[in-house]
């Protein structure tokens, strides 16, 4: 019997790719349904957020499932002219310019023309002359400039006023050297220069300048045909125009910045539709899967990018019995957290004089939302973030789930003979050196006895639901209850199973906690 079991198990394991490791799936045939929906609520609260804030024009989008599902305007792009916002109206959308400038390292990185671990002097010379804060400090690298990681001084102020800044006038600040706030590598801190100084490394590592690689490899291949870094070549009838809000409550335009060196760190212009396709784009990279990979990104190169490498803050507050907290930091050109709703959220804003802009999406809920406004520093991160409680009320926000992998099913069968008529050997053959060290036989098939004693007949509830490929639950529904059976296997090949719980359980519904050192998900208590 171990010999077929065992056999069994080695024949598994030279499954194909996709039945071996098969990639999560949505099983809600009523998802898109439930999810547009929720459309007329999103749509209110962007328009109260408008309204409340005063301004003059706003567009907003909705992706599911790689596809602008919905869209609304708000106001005028033009006060002069009370010209309407459309979905065709270009806003410029500053800082969300970062996670384009981060593709574009990416793709030179995986065509193998740099890597992240290059010292920045081998790109710009300047800096094998600079004085480093602390004479331990290792040279800086690419990897720290992407991530807010390179000690630079928080530049917002200064750095939205550099736009237009001219190669000329990089040299000369670098030639001057850069100050630094914070040690390099010990902790985040928001850099536009250090976004600037990555244009320049992909003007160097790819031989053109930075706009022209920039429209050729990635927003072109993207179909981003409406998008652009230079204002004036934006043809005035879709041009949205920037705005203050002046003490008095009247409105004083804009004037816009040309793009320059610093256009890498936030001189994108864009419209809704583009946005649409930007969204798609990084939401397709997930989840990980054998599907050909069409660029222009490598799709594992785009996840990178939605890793949290720099973590930046903690927050946390109780209020009426609930409590709310949130885990954020970096990425490379995202920022990147997770709180009591969502284990993984992607996000940018983007601010400059006249605009304000925000997008945000959850890799592994395969949606995303953005809005762009003609306010300064008005970008609607606040009404986005209110728009998933509105998307979750629809039950139609769900994430991926994954199914079990033939060594799962096979592993349940057999747990489930062993609930029934415990046997050593039979254990044996599908547990670890350690199962049966852990908890001898004779002490497992007395915990089982009782078990069964407290719920009567059992019979099998159900599939594996799969918590990874080497993780999972299943349930048994019993007579007087329900019982979770949780397993995970060993870093064997074959696999084996290395842990085994049996617990009665409240609700069918409840899923068991991972034993000790496994990853836990987002809990907050309300």
């Amino acid at each position: 019997m171990r010999l077929a079991l065992i056999s069994a198990l080695l024949f598994t394991r030279a499954l194909p790719a996709a039945e071996s490791y098969p990639a999560p799936r949505f099983t809600d045939p009523q998802r898109l349904e439930k999810l547009k929906s929720a459309m007329p609520e999103v749509d209110r609260l962007l328009r109260t957020y408008a309204t409340d804030n005063k301004i003059p024009g706003m567009v907003w989008g909705v992706v599911i499932d790689g596809k602008l599902e919905h869209t609304g305007t708000f106001g005028v792009r033009d006060r002069s002219t009370n010209a309407p916002v459309t979905v065709d109206t270009a806003f410029r959308i500053a800082s969300m310019t970062k996670s384009f400038t981060a593709l574009a390292i990416l793709k030179l990185r995986d065509q193998g023309k740099l890597s992240l671990e290059d010292p920045v002097s081998k790109w710009i010379p300047e800096f094998s002359r600079m004085e480093l804060p602390t004479r331990d400090t290792p040279p800086l690298r690419i990897r720290q400039l992407m991530s807010h990681s390179a000690g630079f001084p928080e530049d917002n102020p200064w750095g939205d006023q550099q736009l237009s800044a001219t190669d000329a006038m990089l040299d000369q600040w670098l030639r001057k050297g850069i100050p630094f706030s914070t040690a390099p590598g010990t902790r985040y801190e928001y850099s536009n220069y250090a976004f600037g100084l990555l244009g320049r490394i992909v003007t160097k590592a790819s031989s053109v300048d930075y706009e022209t690689y920039m429209r050729k490899e990635i927003l072109s291949k993207l179909g981003m045909d409406h998008t652009t870094y230079e204002f004036s070549s934006v043809e005035a009838s879709r041009r949205a125009v920037g705005y203050r809000l002046k003490p008095d409550g009247t409105y004083g335009e804009e004037p816009p910045l040309p793009h320059g060196v610093f256009g890498a760190m936030g001189g994108l212009l864009t419209t809704a539709n583009d946005m649409g396709r930007y969204l798609a784009f990084h939401l397709a990279a997930w989840p990980p899967r054998d599907d050909a990979d069409a660029g222009p990104v490598n799709r594992a190169s785009v996840r990178e990018m939605a890793h949290l490498w720099t973590p930046a803050n903690l927050t946390a507050s109780y209020s009426k019995g609930v409590l709310k907290a949130q885990e954020s930091g970096y990425g490379f050109g995202l920022r990147v957290s997770s709180d009591c709703r969502f284990e993984h959220i992607a996000a940018h804003g983007g601010g400059l004089p006249g605009f304000g802009s925000y997008m945000i999406w959850l890799p592994d809920y395969g949606v995303g939302m953005f809005a762009m406004a003609t306010l300064t520093y008005s970008g609607p991160a606040a009404a986005l973030n209110q728009a998933w409680d509105a998307l979750l009320a629809t039950g139609g926000l769900q994430k991926r789930e994954l199914p079990p992998t033939p060594l799962q099913s096979s592993m349940q069968k057999s747990i489930f003979n062993l609930w029934q008529k415990w046997d050593d050997n039979a254990a044996k053959a599908i547990g670890s050196m350690n199962l049966l060290l852990d908890m001898p036989g004779k002490d497992r098939s007395a915990e089982i006895q009782k078990l069964k004693t407290e719920v009567g007949d059992c019979r099998l509830a159900g599939p594996v639901r799969a918590e990874n490929w080497l993780r999972g639950q299943f349930n048994l529904s019993c007579t007087n209850g329900t019982v979770g059976v949780f397993f995970t296997m060993a870093p064997t090949q074959p696999p084996m199973v290395q842990h085994l719980t049996f617990q009665k359980l409240p609700s069918d519904a409840i899923k068991m906690g991972a034993p000790t050192g496994a990853p836990a998900g987002v809990a907050c208590t309300q």
